[in-house]
């Protein structure tokens, strides 16, 4: 579990924040791991350790048909010798999907549901009949948000110099509960929501850390999710292409690239004083690419 080393940071340069004399760098997770990269792997890693000390030998999870966290776990399940499973929402399974294919490769057993059937996949009645189906089974919740992904997304805190903002995107909150456990308290933590509607997530947060709840050292912005989760602008894949080609820094628009997007158009509205520095957090995700082109809604 900690053969994998330490991410490395990448410093950006560039007019905008030269000019309001901003310091910007990228912790670079998507280079964690060639397969098992970002926030997934640092919210694995306990979780596999409270697998193996309760004695589990099979992993249970959930998402959707493009799942970076199905796509991680099953390369996890490859590489330390784990049985995998897949709970995959909907009811029919697309044997071309590129993140269902790579699953199989590694050895994941896929097991499509209803949408209805799946909306119950955090609720106590389904979770022990589950259970009872896979006995030896460590159940981990969809995106791996849980108490022991805490751990990992602190130690990723942990490993950032010392800055006035960090920023990750946020999807379930697991990655920004845990920089909020790790990070000083005179950091301001800043979590880009993903999806439409995301005010709920202040709660969840609060659910998973007792830190987020005592201190005001961290903000869930909710404006920046450009239409919902999974959706996307020209003009926000526009700037992830700039960023590839400008930067040499890969971004994918349903995570990363919305909030680089995001911090973009902060700096350029005068949000951060001036001698601000920022590492903004990249989570991964970039198989999700393959996903998009497969549908087309990219080149």
């Amino acid at each position: 579990m900690n053969l994998i080393p330490e991410s490395p940071l990448q410093k950006i340069t560039c007019s905008i924040l030269s000019e309001q004399r901003i310091s910007l760098s990228i912790k670079r997770d998507d280079l964690l791991h060639p397969l098992i990269s970002g926030n997934k792997w640092r919210k694995l890693k306990y979780n596999l350790t409270a697998m193996k000390t309760e004695g589990k030998t099979e992993l249970v999870t959930f998402g959707g048909a493009f799942s970076n966290h199905i796509h991680a776990c099953a390369a996890a399940g490859k590489q330390f010798n784990l049985k995998t499973h897949g709970i995959i929402r909907g009811p029919e399974l697309d044997r071309h999907n590129p993140t269902l294919q790579f699953a199989k490769q590694c050895g994941m057993q896929l097991h499509p549901v209803t949408r209805i059937e799946y909306r119950e996949r955090n609720t106590p009645d389904y979770l022990a009949q589950l259970q009872a189906y896979f006995p030896n089974a460590y159940i981990l919740p969809e995106g791996g948000t849980n108490k022991a992904a805490l751990l990992g997304c602190r130690e990723l805190a942990q490993s950032l110099p010392h800055t006035d903002y960090v920023l990750c995107p946020t999807g379930s909150g697991g990655t920004l509960a845990g920089l909020i456990e790790g990070c000083d308290k005179t950091t301001q933590v800043l979590g880009v929501a993903v999806l439409k509607q995301a005010d709920y997530l202040v709660d969840e947060i609060k659910s998973l850390s007792a830190i987020a709840t005592q201190q005001q050292n961290w903000q869930l912005l909710t404006a920046f999710h450009d239409g919902g989760y999974g959706k996307f602008s020209p003009k926000l894949w526009q700037f992830c292409q700039m960023m590839q080609t400008q930067h040499k820094l890969p971004l994918e628009p349903i995570y990363s690239g919305k909030m680089m997007y995001a911090l973009w158009q902060l700096i350029a509205q005068g949000y951060f004083p001036a001698g601000s520095r920022i590492v903004a957090i990249h989570t991964g995700g970039l198989q999700g690419l393959d996903g998009l082109r497969y549908r087309q809604l990219i080149d």
